[in-house]
């Protein structure tokens, strides 16, 4: 198959998880934790079903699958916060400020397994810091949000949450092979165990009663992102070139404002747009000039590296 056709189908796949936040607010009625956990319920019938037909293809050991059932841990976190987010500085920009996720992503790496980012990608985190102040509305009298700065700070808080999801879910795969649908199935299985952990001990509206018309936005979110998207973008990302990969991720925030502004009139501030402008900018080439892993050609479960 061509790159073209690659880089195609990648797109659809960047266009499906791009009404993730679309379809989160949709289904606001919901608390945090109750669309976190049937996001990853609903998936669960559909990554289990294309799991087993090419699970003879599983080489992981017990430890990876644990490891990626751990990082479904992160990435319930990562949701709640993320949903909280959308509810304070809509749709739009808080699945920009969670995009940074490829920073901490670099950052953690280094911290942690020692892959030391490229000087001109640390030399772009300014810029991105100045964006991301913009976007929290700070001194700005007509920024969009409830509450952007809260917004802000927990769409941050989301984007570390996602890049220990991605770390771990990495991690997992590390010198095994494995079809896409093994890890993202493990790891939405911790998902939907620790989301309704949580939801039962901290949320006094968490639900597992369906209810119309909060469970047909969901039942969509899970089939459209969490299933579609994002097998779609695990098949086709690895196989691209680093630049296209960089550009093509860049068109989820950048739909999801879009998206947004027709769907739901998020109307943005003039400062919250030159922060998105810096945001996105400065991302794209700190994606592009990052350093190459210490330890490249290590793992064969492809990474998954889009925002929720």
């Amino acid at each position: 198959m061509s790159t073209s056709r690659y880089r195609l189908i990648a797109a659809v796949g960047v266009a499906a998880i791009s009404f993730s936040p679309i379809l989160i607010r949709a289904a606001g009625d919901g608390s945090d934790m109750t669309i976190a956990f049937f996001r990853a319920l609903y998936a669960l019938p559909f990554l289990a079903l294309i799991y087993w037909r090419r699970r003879d293809r599983d080489e992981r050991p017990r430890r990876s699958r644990v490891l990626a059932i751990v990082s479904g841990v992160f990435l319930a976190l990562d949701l709640a916060f993320w949903h909280a987010s959308i509810r304070q500085l809509g749709a739009g920009l808080a699945t920009v400020i969670v995009y940074v996720q490829v920073v901490f992503v670099a950052l953690l790496a280094w911290l942690l397994l020692g892959e030391k980012p490229a000087r001109r990608s640390v030399a772009l985190l300014p810029l991105i810091l100045l964006g991301i102040f913009l976007i929290s509305g700070a001194g700005s009298t007509d920024a969009y949000g409830d509450n952007p700065g809260l917004g802000t700070v927990q769409a941050l808080v989301a984007g570390l949450l996602y890049a220990l999801f991605l770390l771990f879910l990495r991690e997992s795969g590390r010198g095994h092979t494995a079809p896409p649908s093994g890890p993202l199935l493990d790891a939405t299985i911790g998902t939907a165990a620790v989301a309704l952990v949580i939801g039962f001990l901290t949320e006094p509206d968490f639900s597992v009663v369906p209810s119309w018309p909060l469970h047909g936005w969901l039942l969509l979110l899970a089939l459209i992102a969490q299933v579609v998207g994002w097998l779609i973008i695990t098949r086709a990302m690895p196989l691209l070139p680093a630049l296209d990969t960089s550009m093509l991720l860049l068109g989820q925030p950048m739909l999801a404002i879009f998206w947004a502004g027709m769907i739901f009139d998020e109307s943005l501030g003039t400062g919250q747009w030159l922060g998105v402008l810096l945001v996105l900018t400065g991302l794209t080439i700190f994606s592009v000039t990052k350093a190459p892993s210490a330890d490249p050609g290590q793992h064969d479960v492809e990474e998954i590296n889009d925002p929720v």
